[in-house]
C-alpha cells in the first residue's frame, strides 16, 4: 500500500517542487476547514454575546455574517497559497524547458566540434563557450569538452597524413576563448577556479594565455608540447591553483612568462625538458607558493629570469641538469624565500647571476656538481640578511 505521508519522488525534472500527494492534502484540507468553520461559529457567537451589554443571545444572522467574513478572508489566503503553488509548478516547467533546450544546444555544439569543415568546428567552439556561460551547473562539463578537443592528436605539418585544414585556427580560437574567460575571477561567467586538463596537448605558434588568472582548481599542462614562437603566459597570475607543467617539452620556439605573478599555490615544471627554445621569465614576481623546476633538463635552450623579484616562496632547481645553453638570472632580486639548486648538475651550461641582488632569503647549491660550463655571480651583491651556500664548487664571483 502506498504511503500517503511520503513526498512524491517521481522523475519530473530536477526543478519540479516536491509536493505532497493530492489524495492526502484534499481530505485533510476539507476536515481542517470544517473544524475551523465550526470553531469560528462558536467563537463568533461567544464574542458577540460577550460584547452585548445585556448578555442576551445575539441574532444568529450576525454570527453567520461574522463567520462568513472570516472564512472569506481565509479563503483569500488559501487562494493565494494555491496561486503560489501553481506558480512553483509553472516555474518548474519553465526550468525543465530551459534544461532541455540547454541539453539540445550541448549536443549540437559537440556535434559541430567533430565536423570535417574547420568553419563548422569554429562555430561549435563558440557555441560551447556561450553554452558554458548560460549553464553554470554544467559549466565544468562544457570546459572539459573544449580541453578534450585540444588534447586530441594534432598535426601541424600540411604534408602529414593527419593534417586537417584550418585546425590550427580552431585550436587558437579555443585557447583564446579559455583565456578570455580567465581574465576576471569575479565575473559571473568566469572560468577561474575550474579544472583545466590539457594533458599531452600540443600548443604551437600563437597559443596565447596572456593575462590568464589561475586562481583555483587544478590546471594540467603535463606532458604538453610547447613549440613554435608566440606561446605566451605573459602577465598571467598563478595564485591558489595547482598548475602542473610536469614532463612538458619546450622545444623549437619561444615561450613567454614575462610579467607573470606567482603569488600562491604550486606551479611545477618537474621533469620538464627545455631544448632548443627560449623561455623568458623576465619581470616575473615570486611572492608566495612554490615553483619547482626539480629534475628539469636544460639542454641547448636560453632561459631568462632577468629582473625577477623573489619576495617569498621558493624556486626549486633541485636535481636539475644544465647540459648546454644559457640560464640568466641577471638583475634578479631576492628579498626573502630563495633558490635551491641542491644536487643540480652543471655540465656545459652558462648560468649567470650577474648584477643579482640578494637582500634576504637563501640561495643554496648543496651537493651540486660542476663538470663544465660556468656559474657566475659577477657584480652580484649580497646583503647581511642573505645567505648563499656554494656547495662543493666555487663559482665566478666578485661579491
Amino acid at each position: 500500500m502506498p504511503n500517503l505521508f511520503k513526498r512524491r519522488h517521481t522523475s519530473q525534472g530536477r526543478h519540479t517542487p516536491n509536493l505532497r500527494s493530492i489524495w492526502l492534502v484534499a481530505p485533510l484540507a476539507l476536515i481542517a476547514v470544517g473544524l475551523l468553520a465550526f470553531a469560528l461559529y462558536q467563537g463568533a457567537d461567544a464574542l458577540l454575546t460577550s460584547e452585548n451589554m445585556t448578555k442576551t443571545p445575539v441574532d444568529v444572522q450576525d454570527v453567520i455574517k461574522t463567520t462568513v467574513t472570516v472564512i472569506t478572508l481565509m479563503g483569500a489566503v488559501l487562494a493565494g497559497v494555491y496561486a503560489y503553488r501553481k506558480q512553483l509548478l509553472a516555474e518548474g516547467d519553465s526550468h525543465r524547458a530551459d534544461a532541455s533546450q540547454l541539453a539540445e544546444r550541448y549536443g549540437t555544439a559537440a556535434e559541430q566540434l567533430g565536423h570535417e569543415q574547420a568553419a563548422v568546428r569554429l562555430a561549435g567552439a563558440y557555441a560551447l563557450a556561450r553554452l558554458a556561460d548560460d549553464w553554470p551547473e554544467q559549466r565544468q562539463m562544457c570546459v572539459d569538452v573544449l580541453c578534450a578537443y585540444l588534447r586530441m592528436p594534432y598535426e601541424a605539418n600540411a604534408t602529414s597524413p593527419g593534417f586537417r585544414m584550418g585546425e590550427r585556427e580552431v585550436r587558437r580560437t579555443i585557447v583564446e576563448l579559455i583565456r578570455n574567460h580567465l581574465q576576471d575571477p569575479s565575473a559571473p561567467t568566469t572560468w577561474c577556479g575550474l579544472d583545466l586538463d590539457f594533458t599531452s596537448a600540443t600548443f604551437d605558434s600563437g597559443a596565447d594565455f596572456r593575462g590568464a588568472q589561475f586562481t583555483g582548481g587544478n590546471v594540467s599542462f603535463q606532458r604538453v608540447r610547447l613549440t613554435g614562437a608566440g606561446v605566451s603566459f605573459g602577465d598571467a597570475r598563478f595564485a591558489g591553483s595547482t598548475v602542473s607543467f610536469m614532463d612538458t617539452k619546450f622545444t623549437d620556439g619561444g615561450v613567454s612568462f614575462i610579467g607573470a605573478e606567482f603569488t600562491g599555490g604550486v606551479v611545477s615544471f618537474y621533469g620538464s625538458e627545455f631544448s632548443g627554445s627560449t623561455v623568458i621569465f623576465s619581470s616575473s614576481t615570486f611572492s608566495g607558493g612554490r615553483v619547482s623546476f626539480q629534475l628539469a633538463d636544460f639542454c641547448g635552450s636560453e632561459i631568462i629570469f632577468g629582473t625577477v623579484r623573489i619576495s617569498g616562496g621558493l624556486v626549486l632547481f633541485d636535481g636539475a641538469k644544465f647540459n648546454s645553453g644559457t640560464v640568466q638570472f641577471g638583475g634578479t632580486r631576492v628579498m626573502s624565500g630563495g633558490f635551491s639548486f641542491g644536487h643540480a648538475e652543471f655540465a656545459g651550461s652558462a648560468v649567470f647571476f650577474t648584477h643579482a641582488q640578494f637582500r634576504g632569503g637563501e640561495v643554496g647549491f648543496a651537493d651540486a656538481t660542476l663538470t663544465g660550463g660556468t656559474v657566475s655571480f659577477e657584480d652580484a651583491s649580497v646583503g647581511a640578511d642573505a645567505f648563499i651556500s656554494w656547495g662543493p664548487f666555487t663559482p665566478i664571483s666578485s661579491t
